[in-house]
């Protein structure tokens, strides 16, 4: 992404794990849960200023593979179509200057490359549809370009849909119902993580293929915009599609410290209502060790604008804040009587066998 969701690795350390893995040396033989299964965040943030000790952790705790959004979605008509050229070209760049570290993602196949490799496979996505404009030409455009996922709706009202602060509950439009046709037939996977609930079941509905929600929450245990209904999750489970529970702390609680549960009850009822074969894990967060400093502050600002509030953050949970968070909630998880089976399935194999069925 332009500002946000942009990365770069450092060289040395980087290139010192992905040659050594690729020399199946000992000290980088697979020992912790997540090395063994396939990790796989269906939408996470990687960002340019990461240091070379981060990334290195993030490799080694099994990380295998991130969905990245490529701009900001807040952008409408050329704007839009500009930013999302802007964004593929820079990510395609920078992908091509560290190669040893990162793989673009077109196929699920390139993961299991990637991961042989040692190296973390990046499918591209977009948060909203208004790159497209009401072109639907464009689909094929972007999917040309690599891009194989893509948000209807992000928090507002576009040409496809209604987003979920929008208060008056309308959903998929005309358009929209033409634009789920236009992805179904050229592969490219519908996100719903933004739309309001009209708009989420009415393309679930209109869709022949499986959706995805890559990142919410559960709205049955907390109010709040962004969360999907029970309803809705089973209509999505019914379809195929795959929910990503996200680590966004202020869409499950007000409590900040010692709130870890909250997030594992999300996953827990998501699995509960939708099977152990239709949730994910959709972090939509940072992999830095953060701390509520000025200076990060600030940061937020330039990049939030308007919509920085501040009394919603940390959004992360303290417990999660960090590159080896993938560890500590599969550790969470099996001490609430999960089993490594169904860990293995939310972790990669959910969202691999529905990226199998719609990307390829």
């Amino acid at each position: 992404m332009i500002s946000r969701r942009t990365f770069a690795l450092g060289a040395a350390a980087g290139a010192l794990y992905a040659g050594t893995r690729s020399l199946g040396l000992q000290a980088f033989a697979p020992q912790s849960p997540t090395q063994r299964a396939l990790v796989i965040d269906a939408m996470g943030e990687i960002r340019e200023i990461y240091t070379d000790s981060l990334v290195r952790e993030m490799i080694d705790s099994g990380l295998n593979c991130v969905t990245v959004t490529l701009c900001d979605p807040k952008s409408f008509e050329a704007q839009a179509y500009q930013w999302a050229i802007a964004g593929i070209l820079e990510y395609d760049r920078l992908i091509n200057q560290e190669d040893q570290f990162w793989l673009k993602a077109t196929r699920v196949a390139d993961i299991a490359r990637a991961r042989s490799q040692g190296k973390i496979a990046l499918f591209y996505l977009f948060q909203n549809s208004t790159q497209f404009g009401k072109d639907l030409d464009n689909v094929d455009v972007f999917y040309g370009l690599g891009v194989r996922s893509s948000q209807i709706t992000y928090n507002f009202q576009n040409w496809a849909g209604a987003g979920c602060n929008e208060p008056n509950g309308s959903g998929l439009t005309i358009f929209g119902h033409e634009l789920v046709e236009k992805m179904n037939d050229v592969g490219m996977l519908i996100d719903l993580s933004h739309a309001n609930m009209q708009t989420m079941a009415d393309t679930i509905a209109a869709s022949t293929s499986p959706v995805s929600v890559s990142h919410s929450c559960c709205r049955a245990l907390y109010e709040h915009n962004r969360n999907t209904t029970d309803e809705n999750l089973r209509a999505l489970a019914d379809k195929g599609g795959v929910f990503g529970v996200t680590q966004m702390r202020p869409f499950m609680t007000r409590h900040i410290d010692d709130a870890v549960h909250f997030y594992f009850q999300h996953i827990e009822h998501a699995l509960n209502v939708a099977g152990s074969d239709h949730v994910c894990i959709g972090s939509d967060r940072d992999h830095r060790r953060l701390e509520l400093t000025e200076a990060y502050l600030e940061e937020l600002k330039r990049e939030e604008g308007v919509n920085f509030d501040r009394s919603m953050w940390p959004l992360y949970f303290e417990e999660l804040n960090g590159p080896r968070r993938m560890e500590t909630i599969w550790d969470g998880l099996r001490k609430r009587g999960m089993s490594e089976g169904q860990l293995e399935k939310l972790f990669g194999l959910n969202i691999q066998r529905l990226y199998q069925g719609v990307i390829g």
